[in-house]
C-alpha cells in the first residue's frame, strides 16, 4: 500500500490552514516609527561604541529605523514603512518629494520624512546618507529638524497624525503597528494637562479601533529616569480593548507591554525582538464545561528561518512584472481544466477495472456510494476531511487535571504552543483564563485537554501547562498564559535498549565542571539574534549588496557561530589540560563497549553479487529485476558511482559490461 499521504492529500486551496482569517488579511506589515525630535532627543552625547564620537538618540532611532527596513527587505519585501517625527518645527510642505500635499492633513509640529510606502532601496540610501552626514558634522539633524524650543507638540495630535498617516498610505488589510520613541515621561506640563491627558487618550482610542498597535520604547538614563506613572500610566491602553468605561486609569495593569530602553544602544535589539508582528496560528474556543466556553488565540514561539520564496517574473520588454502562480487540474483525455470540486481520492491499488459509467455516477453523490466487489472506492475531500478530525471542529476541550509531576520531559515530542486569551471571541475571557491559571498554579496542576487547531488537522490530546506572568527590571515580561504541549501516542513511543554505561569518577567530573563553568553563558541566557544561521547570513548580506547595487566582498563575511579559540584558551585552557591529564589517567575512559554486548543489535545481512550474474541478466535484458542494492554492490565493487535511480545504476551497469 502506498504512504497515507499519497492519496489522502488535500489541496491546501480549499482548506482553510488557520482559523484565525486576520493571518491572512494581515500578511503585509506595516511600521509607522513616530520618533521624537525634541531638544533632549537631539541633545549629543559620547558614543559607547566609538571613541572621540558623538552621537543623540535620535540619531540611534532612525539607525534602528534603518536597520529594520534594510532586514525587512530580504525576510518582509512586501512590508511597508514610515517614519514621522515629532517635536519639530520643520514644515510638512518641504517635502523631499517636493509635494505639497503630503503630510497636510498633520498636525502642526509634525513632520513625515517618509511616508508610508513599500520598501525599496533608494528610501534607505536616503537614511544612510543622512546618518553619514551626521558622522561628519555633528549637527547635521538639528539643523535638518530643528526641534521646538519652549513647548512641545501634544501627544492626541502627535496619535491623530499617526492615524492619518496610516489611513491614507497603508493597505486597508495590513498589519499597523507604530513605534512610538521618546525620552520625555511628562510632556503636558503646565495648565491643561488634565485636558490633553483626556484629549490623548481619546484619540489613541480612535488609532486602536482602527486596527493600529502602539508599541511604546522608553528612553531611560542615569541623568533623566523615565517614570510612566507621570504620564503614559493614564493615556496608554491594554491590549484587546473592549470597554472604555472598566479600565480604571490609576491601575497600572492598564499598560501594554512597553519597553523601558536603560541603555540606548540596546533600542535595535529590543526593536528586533518586535519586528515580526505577533500573528496567530489558530483562534478557537476553549471548552471548560458543557455550555461554558472562552475563546482563545495560539501562538508559536518556535519557528525556524528559512530562505525566503522565489518568485517567476514576466519580461514585459520595458519592465519587470511578478507572475500570478494558480494551480490547475487538467485532463488528459479532454485537455480541459477540471474543476477541484468534483475530485475524488483513492489508494493506488494497482492498475484496476476502468470505471464504467454507473461508476462515474455514484462518484458524483457525495451523500452515499455503492463499491462493488473488485472496484476501487473513492473519497470526497469531505470525507478525508472527517477521517483526519474525526468528525471534531477546531477547539480545545478540558478533560480534567492531573499533578505537574506527572508530566514527564520526554513527554514534549515536539514544539509546544503558547495560547492566551481572546476577549473579542468571547467577553469575559481573560477573567475566567486568569482564574484557571491562578488556580492551577496554587495547586500545582497542569490540564489534560482534547485540541484539534485546524478543520484539516488530526485531534491530539496535549497537557495544559500554566505560566505565570513574570516581569524584570528591563521591562521585559513572560506573558500568563498556557503552554500546549502536545502528548505521545503509543506508536509514538518505542522502547529503548536498556544499556550499563561506565560512570566517570567524582575528581574526573569534578574537572571537567571546572572549564564548564568557566565557559557558561552568563545568567543563562542565550541572545539568538548575536549568533545568527550562518548559511542565511551569507545568503541575505549578498542580497542585500544587490539591492543596494554594492560591490560584496566575500572575505568581509564574519561566521559569529565559530568558537572564540583565544578567548576559550585564556579563560579556561589551563582547567582542560587539567582535565585532559585527568581523562588520561582514568582507567574508566578505555572501557569500549563493543556492538555484540548490546542487545537487541541488529547484523547487516552479507550482500555477494556475481560478475557472471549479472552478466547472464544482461545479456537476456533482465537487469530490471535485480534489487537496487545489488546494482549498487556491483557498481561499488568495479569502482563506479552510487548515485541515482534504479534506472540510471542499470544504464551504468550495461555501460560498463559493454566496456568490458
Amino acid at each position: 500500500m502506498p504512504p497515507y499521504d499519497d492519496w489522502n492529500r488535500i489541496d491546501e486551496e480549499e482548506e482553510e490552514e488557520l482559523q484565525d482569517t486576520s493571518f491572512f488579511e494581515g500578511k503585509r506589515d506595516v511600521i509607522l516609527f513616530c520618533i521624537d525630535c525634541s531638544e533632549s532627543m537631539l541633545e549629543l552625547r559620547d558614543d559607547p561604541n566609538y571613541e572621540d564620537t558623538q552621537t543623540c538618540h535620535v540619531y540611534t532611532a532612525l539607525e534602528a529605523a534603518m536597520q529594520i527596513q534594510k532586514k525587512k527587505v530580504i525576510v518582509g519585501p512586501n512590508d511597508f514603512v514610515g517614519i514621522l517625527l515629532f517635536n519639530t518645527t520643520r514644515k510638512a510642505e518641504t517635502t523631499r518629494n517636493g509635494n505639497g500635499n503630503q503630510g497636510s492633513e498633520i498636525k502642526r509640529y509634525t513632520y513625515l520624512f517618509q511616508p508610508i510606502g513599500p520598501l525599496n532601496a533608494p528610501t534607505i540610501q536616503e537614511i544612510i546618507q543622512l546618518l553619514d552626514a551626521f558622522r561628519e558634522n555633528s549637527d547635521e539633524l538639528k539643523s535638518t529638524f530643528p526641534p521646538l524650543t519652549g513647548k512641545r507638540v501634544a501627544m492626541g495630535d502627535v496619535f491623530t497624525s499617526c492615524n492619518w498617516v496610516l489611513r491614507d498610505g497603508a493597505p486597508k488589510t495590513a498589519t499597523k503597528r507604530v513605534f512610538l520613541i521618546t525620552d520625555e515621561d511628562d510632556p503636558h506640563l503646565g495648565p491643561g494637562s488634565k485636558q490633553l491627558i483626556t484629549s490623548a487618550r481619546t484619540t489613541l482610542i480612535d488609532l486602536t479601533q482602527s486596527g493600529v498597535t502602539v508599541e511604546p520604547f522608553f528612553i531611560s538614563t542615569e541623568d533623566k529616569p523615565f517614570e510612566i506613572s507621570k504620564f503614559y500610566s493614564s493615556v496608554l491602553l491594554p491590549t484587546n480593548l473592549t470597554d472604555e468605561d472598566e479600565i480604571d486609569p490609576s491601575d497600572p495593569s492598564v499598560l501594554p507591554e512597553s519597553i523601558s530602553i536603560s541603555r540606548i544602544e540596546d533600542l535595535l535589539s529590543q526593536m528586533r525582538f518586535r519586528e515580526v508582528p505577533k500573528r496567530a496560528h489558530f483562534s478557537i474556543p476553549f471548552q471548560l464545561a458543557e455550555g461554558f466556553t472562552i475563546g482563545v488565540k495560539g501562538y508559536g514561539l518556535v519557528t525556524e528561518q528559512k530562505k525566503g520564496t522565489y518568485k517567476y517574473f514576466v519580461d514585459l520588454g520595458d519592465r519587470m512584472e511578478v507572475a500570478s502562480v494558480r494551480t490547475v487540474y487538467i485532463d488528459e483525455a479532454r485537455q480541459l481544466e477540471v474543476d477541484s470540486s468534483t475530485i475524488v481520492y483513492g489508494m493506488a491499488l494497482g492498475a484496476g477495472p476502468a470505471a464504467d459509467e454507473e461508476e462515474e455516477e455514484s462518484a458524483k453523490d457525495s451523500n452515499a456510494r455503492v463499491v462493488k466487489a473488485g472496484k476501487r472506492p473513492f473519497f470526497t475531500a469531505e470525507d478525508i476531511r472527517s477521517f483526519r478530525t474525526m468528525g471534531l471542529e477546531p477547539g480545545i476541550k478540558l478533560l480534567g487535571f492531573k499533578r505537574r509531576n506527572e508530566l514527564a520531559f520526554e513527554d514534549n515530542i515536539k514544539h509546544s504552543q503558547f495560547i492566551y486569551p481572546d476577549e473579542m471571541t468571547y467577553a469575559g475571557s481573560k477573567r475566567t483564563f486568569s482564574a484557571l491559571i491562578k488556580s492551577l498554579i496554587k495547586k500545582k496542576r497542569i490540564g489534560l485537554a482534547l485540541v484539534l487547531t485546524r478543520r484539516n488537522a488530526s485531534p491530539t490530546f496535549c497537557v495544559l501547562l500554566p505560566q505565570e506572568e513574570k516581569a524584570d527590571e528591563g521591562g521585559w515580561s513572560d506573558p500568563a498564559g498556557f503552554h500546549l504541549i502536545h502528548l505521545p501516542f503509543a506508536d509514538d513511543i518505542r522502547a529503548a535498549s536498556v544499556v550499563t554505561g561506565v560512570r566517570a569518577s567524582d575528581d574526573l567530573k569534578d574537572a571537567a565542571r571546572a572549564w564548564i563553568d568557566k565557559l557558561s553563558v552568563k545568567n543563562g541566557a542565550y541572545p539568538p539574534d548575536s549568533y545568527p544561521n550562518p548559511a542565511l547570513a551569507y545568503h541575505n548580506a549578498q542580497l542585500e549588496a544587490s539591492a543596494f547595487r554594492e560591490q560584496y566582498d566575500p572575505t568581509t563575511f564574519e561566521d559569529l557561530t565559530l568558537p572564540k579559540e583565544e578567548i576559550i584558551h585564556k579563560r579556561a585552557g589551563t582547567l582542560m589540560k587539567a582535565w585532559k591529564v585527568a581523562l588520561v589517567n582514568d582507567k574508566s575512559a578505555d572501557v569500549v563497549i563493543t556492538p555484540g554486548t548490546i542487545a537487541g543489535t541488529k547484523r547487516k545481512a552479507e550482500l555477494t553479487v556475481d560478475e557472471a550474474e549479472i552478466r547472464s541478466m544482461y545479456e537476456v535484458d533482465n537487469l530490471g529485476k535485480m534489487r537496487v542494492d545489488q546494482l549498487k554492490e556491483f557498481l561499488r565493487s568495479k569502482s563506479q558511482p552510487v548515485s541515482g535511480k534504479k534506472a540510471e545504476l542499470i544504464e551504468r551497469v550495461a555501460e560498463w559490461l559493454d566496456a568490458h
